[in-house]
């Protein structure tokens, strides 16, 4: 019992560096930017307020879990900015790497269902890990907007990169892609926030 609770603290010390991780979007008052925790909690929020709008029912403890765990990795790996090409030709090894020592500081079963967590969120093939990428693009597009696309505009962000991005999001919501769309993105595109090198 000793060696697994000390194990489990272990592990719950470590991911208290995801505090420390800090994303391209900037909170609300623009102070600075928001780091990968307050992302996670942020993103579980709304999963839990906007869960009606997922596109098929889900169990929203298990879309909390999800949430929870995914961005754990860049711990060691790092932020890997969305619209950055060269970081996203590294993005799978670095957080692979990440995920083999960082859930595996926890006790081997609780190890492996973490790992099974974090896995199912990237292969996107359940109801909850599609609902689950839905809110981890929504949260993101929702406060570039609400910043007046400051992050957009930093780093000369295309409307064509933010479709690609978001080609899977109408598969977590259509409804709340279509919402995003209309009232977060396009937005932006008219005051040129967005650079617009598509024909929308």
């Amino acid at each position: 019992m000793k060696h697994e609770i000390e194990k489990q603290i272990e592990f719950l010390m470590e991911i208290d560096k995801s505090k420390g991780i800090l994303r391209m979007n900037w909170m609300l008052d623009q102070s600075r930017r928001e780091d990968d925790a307050q992302h996670a909690c942020h993103a579980c929020l709304t999963a839990m307020v906007l869960q009606k709008y997922a596109a098929r029912p889900v169990d929203i403890g298990h879309v909390i879990q999800m949430l929870l765990v995914h961005d754990i990795v860049e711990i060691d790996a790092g932020d890997t900015y969305a619209y950055d090409a060269a970081a996203k030709a590294t993005e799978q090894e670095r957080e692979t790497k990440g995920a083999d020592r960082i859930f595996g500081i926890l006790p081997p079963d609780q190890g492996r269902a973490f790992r099974a967590l974090w896995e199912e969120f990237n292969r996107g093939d359940t109801p909850e890990a599609r609902f689950a990428h839905a809110m981890d693009n929504f949260q993101p597009v929702m406060l570039n907007a609400a910043t007046d696309g400051k992050a957009w505009a930093e780093h000369g962000v295309r409307l064509s990169q933010i479709l690609k991005r978001n080609q899977i999001t109408p598969d977590g919501s259509a409804q709340l892609w279509e919402y995003a769309y209309q009232h977060f993105i396009l937005p932006n595109v008219e005051q040129g926030r967005i650079r617009n090198d598509t024909n929308a």
